[in-house]
């Protein structure tokens, strides 16, 4: 049986990540209150920003941006996402 967490982007009770998905209290804070829907789509979304922004992740200033915009999106706040992009007609 898989655990869960009362999820802060969807505020209701989902299944939760396996393990925190970083190290430190970040990573700790997220494995409490965020679950593996909103994870998973906020991966997706990260993607698309650095491939849409070419940003470079070994720059201390990316990484910085990518942090608050994954706040922005977990706390259901308006967030970057990339432009131009068409979400497939499913």
């Amino acid at each position: 049986m898989s655990r869960t967490v009362m999820c802060r982007k969807y505020q209701q009770e989902l299944a939760g990540l396996d393990f925190p998905p970083m190290p430190g209290k970040k990573g700790e804070e997220i494995f409490q209150t965020v679950s593996k829907q909103a994870w998973q789509e906020w991966q997706e979304q990260q993607t698309m920003l650095i491939n849409e922004k070419h940003l470079n992740l070994m720059d201390a200033n990316t990484r910085k941006y990518l942090l608050a915009q994954m706040e922005h999106f977990l706390d259901n706040e308006p967030f970057d996402q990339a432009e131009g992009f068409v979400a497939p007609e499913s």
